[in-house]
């Protein structure tokens, strides 16, 4: 079944979900301040992908953010009633410049920031920020971790990831995501000491 996913975002990250989306069966609108660029990457994305209007209601029920944390919350707030009745999958990583720590305050998340800025009836899912977008862009089986409150919102965005020949791994309520997040930081130390040359991902291998 097709899922509609809209992808707030023109970069790296936000071209290799479309891709990876798109060959799935699913379809794509892409979305950015730059309309030009959006059309562009609509183009060069194909058969299934559509450019969208920035702050327009996006046409998907599932919006990824795919911007960096600093400008997560300000679209969102930007965007207001337009998300309603949305999924929002927040891929952001809260890392600081020195991959030592999170920039966000103990005790909470992008994710959840994210969750405290869309409207009631939006759902926020954590996704897609324990996986560098270089290796997603590699195809291949990957897990995915994700986080969220809503068994139907979470049920939707894992099914999303399974169209795209991932595997999705529940870790939990929403307040998990800020040890998402604290993977992603993981994930550029370890890369950044030498690991895989920054070529690697994580996994969950069941013993036995």
């Amino acid at each position: 079944m097709s899922i509609s996913i809209s992808i707030i975002g023109l970069g790296g990250m936000a071209s290799t979900l479309a891709a990876r989306a798109l060959s799935g069966g699913n379809t794509v609108e892409v979305i950015g301040r730059d309309q030009a660029k959006a059309q562009e990457l609509a183009a060069a994305l194909g058969d299934g992908a559509s450019a969208g209007i920035f702050g327009a209601t996006p046409a998907g029920d599932l919006v990824i953010l795919a911007v960096p944390y600093a400008g997560a919350v300000p679209i969102v707030a930007q965007y207001g009633e337009a998300l309603a009745g949305k999924v929002v999958i927040d891929i952001t990583n809260t890392s600081n410049a020195e991959a030592t720590g999170l920039v966000t305050p103990d005790g909470t998340s992008g994710a959840q920031e994210i969750a405290n800025a869309v409207p009631g009836n939006a759902q926020v899912v954590k996704a897609f920020n324990t996986v560098f977008g270089h290796v997603l862009a590699q195809g291949g089986s990957l897990d995915v971790l994700l986080a969220g409150d809503d068994a139907a919102a979470k049920q939707s965005v894992s099914a999303l990831i399974e169209s795209m020949g991932l595997r999705p791994l529940d870790a939990g309520s929403l307040q998990v995501a800020r040890w998402l997040e604290g993977v992603g930081v993981l994930m550029i130390s370890l890369a950044g000491h030498g690991v895989g040359d920054w070529n690697f991902s994580l996994g969950v291998n069941p013993a036995g």
